[in-house]
């Protein structure tokens, strides 16, 4: 059998799309052999990973009400929307505890993607990184500039993966993953605007990431044409929002949340017989 690769994007909150998709996959039993996430899409994967069915959901749902999970007081208080102590410290290791011991299991390879500051580059973090420091890798990638602080970590400062590499396909397929299933949680017609904040606000001292920031909508829509003529060669799977909810990054609208949740099960459960022809296609 072909290895079979899973790609998933972030979005901030839009990422219940794709925890919504992942408990479908653990429902149903379909395992990866290779897994790369970037932002949102790498936490979901986590969870994936440890086999915590709903666990992504829950963390997404339940919190929405605590000032310290998504709040402007979070971002008067720390430059971060996202209170990223809590997400990152408390919530796995006091609230919804994380299974460390089932995710070490995993005998795949499991990549996340984060942008490094001083370079303008994507930095991958594989499995060595992850099995000892992987919270630590997951709240860089997720640190959206102007959003949440600089993460440092293993002498690199880093930040979220989705500034350089929105949608991670050509880093699956260099390392030599043909085949694969790449969850977007943008519906289909989708196209990045430029954005207005990355012309004025500055990352103090890293003007590769200023330039990387200017450089992201044209990089994301390159990115998707790139992921949407692969899906025409038969080697990819596109599992996408097939309704736009109109959710935002930050959403906060509960039962909106919990709509694209089961949006992102549906769309799932309706491409599973593609995911296993795409296993045993070959050329």
């Amino acid at each position: 059998m072909n290895k079979l690769g899973l790609v998933l994007e972030g979005g901030g909150m839009r990422g219940i799309y794709t925890a919504g998709v992942l408990d479908l996959f653990l429902d149903k039993q379909l395992d990866f052999d290779y897994i790369i996430g970037v932002s949102a899409g790498a936490n979901m994967a986590a969870s994936y990973l440890s086999k915590q069915r709903g666990r992504n959901r829950q963390v997404s749902l339940d919190f929405l009400g605590d000032k310290r999970y998504l709040s402007v007081q979070n971002y008067i208080k720390n430059r971060e929307m996202f209170g990223m102590d809590f997400i990152f410290n408390e919530i796995p290791s006091i609230h919804v505890p994380f299974n460390m011991n089932d995710f070490l299991l995993y005998e795949g390879q499991y990549v996340v993607a984060c942008t490094n500051c001083e370079t303008g580059e994507t930095e991958y973090f594989e499995k060595s990184h992850l099995q000892k420091d992987l919270l630590t890798i997951l709240r860089a990638s997720s640190s959206l500039p102007l959003m949440a602080p600089i993460v440092e970590y293993d002498g690199k400062k880093l930040l979220d993966g989705g500034v350089t590499d929105p949608i991670p396909l050509r880093k699956a397929q260099a390392d030599g993953i043909k085949n694969n299933v790449v969850v977007l949680t943008r519906p289909k017609g989708y196209v990045k605007k430029s954005g207005r904040l990355a012309k004025w606000f500055k990352v103090k001292g890293y003007p590769k990431v200023d330039e990387a920031m200017r450089r992201r909508p044209a990089r994301y829509n390159e990115t998707l044409h790139y992921v949407n003529r692969q899906e025409e060669t038969g080697r990819v799977v596109i599992i996408r929002p097939s309704i736009d909810l109109k959710v935002d990054r930050l959403e906060k609208d509960k039962e909106k949340l919990d709509t694209l949740y089961k949006l992102g099960y549906s769309d799932a459960e309706k491409a599973l017989e593609k995911i296993e022809k795409l296993r045993s296609f070959n050329l």
